[in-house]
């Protein structure tokens, strides 16, 4: 059996969407229980060259709907990168996870050849479809999200593996 260009993305990444959203409830009620000001976790980062975490959840849904975008074959999008507290980091997360889920199999399925290009600053980087999912787009899907999970641990919110992972299976 075969594993279709879809399944290997909107899944994938409504997945990590989700479990993203985990974490920033869990630091929202973080934040409540102990009496910390909300935007101190907002605005952390794990060393003042990185990001924080706001700008995390911004590259993690970016990427997030631009990978299906691109794999359609249709335009993203765009997002204006305003959103400063945990309710507004989680109704963009919610946005993208509604955009992910109106995609079909048949939109995605047989992207493996199309022609992705990215603008980078750099330059255009020209891809095959399977090429920008499995070395670009989940790669860099998955560092935004994971950085997000360290900066909320790193601050003392209680997230573990399965936080991470999700819990259970989804089809």
């Amino acid at each position: 059996m075969s594993i279709s260009m879809y399944q290997a993305s909107v899944p994938v990444l409504v997945r990590g969407l989700t479990n993203l959203k985990t974490f920033l409830g869990k630091a929202q009620a973080h934040a409540a229980e102990k009496q910390i000001e909300p935007s101190v976790f907002i605005g952390a980062r794990l060393f003042p060259d990185m990001l924080p975490l706001n700008r995390q959840v911004y590259i993690a849904t970016d990427t997030a709907k631009g990978c299906a975008a691109r794999l359609a074959g249709v335009e993203a999008p765009k997002y204006d990168d305003v959103e400063v507290t945990f309710d507004e980091l989680d109704a963009r997360i919610q946005k993208t996870i509604v955009y992910l889920n109106e995609f079909k199999p048949e939109q995605i399925d047989g992207s493996e050849e199309r022609q992705v290009t990215l603008k980078m600053r750099t330059g255009a980087v020209e891809f095959t479809g399977i090429a920008y999912l499995l070395h670009f787009a989940l790669p860099n899907f998955f560092f935004h999200t994971t950085t997000a999970y360290d900066i909320l641990r790193h601050n003392g919110v209680e997230l573990g593996k399965l936080d991470f992972l999700g819990r259970g299976t989804s089809n």
